[in-house]
């Protein structure tokens, strides 16, 4: 897995954060005693889990030692664990598992996602929040890699990039759990301009991408053009600004 930069992450962070918010509120547990919050990045998400359960004991755990560093620096009071999701196995259940915007970067859903409900303790929940690639940004990155000169640079390239329909995580998890919700937002985030968008996108989607290129110079010739691109498909507004619509999947499992 690519390195994450902090830095191009938080740009954004009211507009990342919003979904985490949405999900933390629908989650129907009185006082979870334990939460896990999996791939914590900077301790974003882990603020609103302690904003809402004070008095519950937090673990945050991620696979950039960047992101944790960040975490680790704030007033939070949460034990940080280094460490590979796919990799880690807990020393005990949690009465909340928890993800936001972090499960769409592990393959294999099917093993993964009914492993991390056994995480869950009785009379707890799994509940998680991915994004999609349904919307035109993610269409106009994959014409994108395919067009020349891009196109040699990434006919290799493997997927770094793992979400499904809701339905599919119904069927996962409905014969495990006693309920399941599930539901989808679309959120329109309002962005300065089309190079917002490219912003966005370098902190997540375009890491895999820039990293494969050989040198600075030709990262910066593919952010020109892709951001040429971008502005074509994302006019701006009257205003001068940009509509962003950006889809969320969001997950909820009760043991």
């Amino acid at each position: 897995m690519c390195a994450w930069n902090p830095r191009d992450y938080l740009r954004f962070e009211r507009e990342r954060t919003l979904p985490c918010r949405d999900l933390v509120a629908r989650i129907e547990l009185p006082v979870p005693s334990q939460i896990i919050d999996l791939g914590c990045g900077p301790g974003n998400s882990t603020a609103v889990l302690a904003e809402r359960w004070p008095n519950s004991k937090l673990v945050g755990i991620d696979s950039s030692s960047d992101m944790l560093h960040i975490a680790t620096g704030s007033p939070l009071r949460a034990e940080w664990v280094l460490e590979d999701i796919r990799k880690w196995t807990p020393p005990s259940r949690y009465d909340l598992v928890f993800s936001n915007a972090a499960l769409q970067w592990i393959p294999d859903h099917e093993r993964e996602i009914p492993r991390l409900f056994d995480w869950v303790a009785e009379g707890g929940a799994l509940a998680f929040q991915i994004s999609t690639h349904t919307d035109l940004w993610y269409d106009v990155l994959q014409k994108f890699l395919k067009s020349t000169p891009w196109e040699a640079q990434f006919r290799d390239i493997e997927p770094d990039f793992y979400s499904y329909d809701l339905a599919f995580y119904y069927d996962l998890l409905s014969a495990r759990s006693r309920r399941v919700d599930l539901w989808e937002t679309r959120y329109v985030h309002i962005l300065p301009g089309p190079d917002a968008i490219v912003e966005w996108n370098r902190g997540t989607s375009l890491r895999p991408i820039l990293n494969r290129l050989p040198d600075a110079k030709t990262q910066q010739a593919f952010v020109a053009e892709y951001s040429e691109e971008i502005a074509r498909v994302y006019p701006r507004r009257p205003d001068g600004k940009v509509l962003f619509p950006f889809l969320r999947r969001f997950v909820i499992a009760y043991r």
